[in-house]
């Protein structure tokens, strides 16, 4: 069992703040078991008593049978639960004046569960904790549809140090693993190597690319397909919609629009699978466009999408620091700073540099670059170029695999090895 335990205080800490909670993130990344088995554990010995917890699964044949819906029959006719049986349901299960927790899962399969949700937020004596995991509420419209009401947690695939929790081998076994089968809890607790590709496979194919298909009524299916494997072959590289349509006419001889593929990586993005970091001009304080960058949620899901062909150790370290910001709540962009260098002849040139990421937490700000290797002062030289470029104080540290004692050189940067990041929550300020 991984303990969650990040999320779990975000839940705790979300309290009585008069919202709804709404817990999102990819399917299977554990939302379900977080509210409804780790929140509700702690609500039973540490809140309230049993009674004045109400759970109720939408997806639960013997919850369903408690309000006298027929599961077998909402299946068949694809029609969702009735709100007034459920509502009736819930008026034998309070008493005036008392405090309640609902947490309800799969709440999309309620009808009308919006207005369910704002009947219930309008009384203060209800705490109301909601998740759910179809294309609807993976989606970010819920987010949209109570703006201003709701807090959202949004849940991640396990970090790296969740993932080592029930690891039975050494970190850096573990780390070998995590890039290669990513953090889905699912797949992390199975041991077999061909049960673990199985079970990735079968998820991107028949959960995540149908619940994006179905939800925005997509026609071509193999468009989309491809778009994820270009996607997943160039992870940390920039990246536009207009490059990668270009992709697919040169080498596809595919007649996609720009249009067709920028909407095609929002779906992607709406549905959580993938995110980017955009390009910001570090001196010029402002945001550049395209290209961007993107990352997967999960790297297990990206390597079952290649068949576990493309092992880039290189770029899915890179994919494993960006999640791990994300996982501490840092806002993370692509760096970009102007040099000026005058050549031979006096005239000058300009070159962009790149800062792999810009990380933002209210005050705080952290410039890092994932460097896989440092083998000589070149190679050291070239990584640390940006940095000298910048006239600020953040802090500046460059995260490699060598395997190193965290250290300052003589110019405030710091070094430190990735395990080590992903290892210590308080890496970035504690180490060195």
């Amino acid at each position: 069992m991984y303990k969650r335990q990040a999320y779990l205080d975000k839940l705790v800490h979300s309290i009585g703040n008069g919202f709804i909670k709404v817990v999102t993130g990819i399917r299977r990344s554990g939302k379900s078991f977080l509210l409804n088995t780790l929140f509700y554990d702690y609500l039973k010995y540490n809140v309230t008593d049993d009674e004045h917890i109400i759970r109720f699964a939408f997806d639960s044949a013997e919850d369903l049978e408690r309000i006298g819906e027929n599961p077998i029959e909402l299946q068949l006719k694809k029609r969702q639960v009735d709100p007034t049986k459920f509502m009736d349901y819930l008026k034998t299960c309070i008493k005036e004046g008392e405090r309640y927790f609902l947490l309800l899962d799969e709440i999309q399969e309620l009808g009308a569960f919006e207005s369910v949700l704002n009947s219930y937020l309008r009384k203060p004596e209800f705490e109301i904790f909601v998740t759910g995991s179809n294309a609807k509420f993976l989606s970010k419209d819920l987010i949209t549809e109570f703006a201003g009401r709701s807090d959202q947690i949004h849940l991640l695939p396990l970090s790296f140090s969740e993932f080592m929790e029930n690891f039975s081998g050494d970190k850096y076994q573990g780390f070998a693993e995590y890039l290669l089968y990513g953090g889905l809890p699912l797949v992390a607790q199975e041991r077999d190597a061909e049960k673990k590709r199985r079970i990735l496979s079968s998820l991107f194919d028949e959960v995540y690319i149908r619940d994006v298909v179905k939800r925005n009524k997509i026609r071509n299916e193999n468009d989309l397909r491809d778009l994820i494997d270009v996607l997943s072959s160039s992870v940390g590289s920039l990246s536009s919609a207009e490059k990668i349509t270009n992709t697919f006419h040169s080498e596809k001889k595919s007649k996609i629009t720009r249009n067709t593929v920028a909407k095609f990586i929002d779906y992607l993005e709406d549905a959580f699978l993938i995110s980017s970091a955009s390009r910001y001009d570090i001196k010029g304080k402002r945001y550049i466009g395209a290209p961007k960058k993107f990352y997967f949620a999960d790297l297990g899901l990206r390597n079952a999408r290649l068949n576990f062909r493309q092992f880039e150790e290189t770029h899915l370290m890179e994919n494993a620091i960006y999640n791990e910001l994300l996982y501490r709540g840092f806002n993370v962009d692509v760096g970009v700073v102007e040099l000026s260098q005058k050549n031979e002849s006096g005239s000058v040139s300009r070159k962009n540099l790149e800062i792999d990421f810009v990380c933002n937490l209210g005050p705080e700000r952290y410039y890092i670059q994932s460097a896989f290797s440092l083998p000589d002062n070149e190679k050291r030289t070239q990584e640390i170029r940006p940095f000298k470029t910048v006239r600020d104080s953040f802090k500046k540290i460059v995260v490699t695999k060598d395997f190193v004692p965290a250290f300052y050189d003589e110019n405030g940067i710091l070094t430190m090895n990735v395990i080590d990041f992903l290892m210590e929550p308080n890496s970035l300020i504690s180490l060195g």
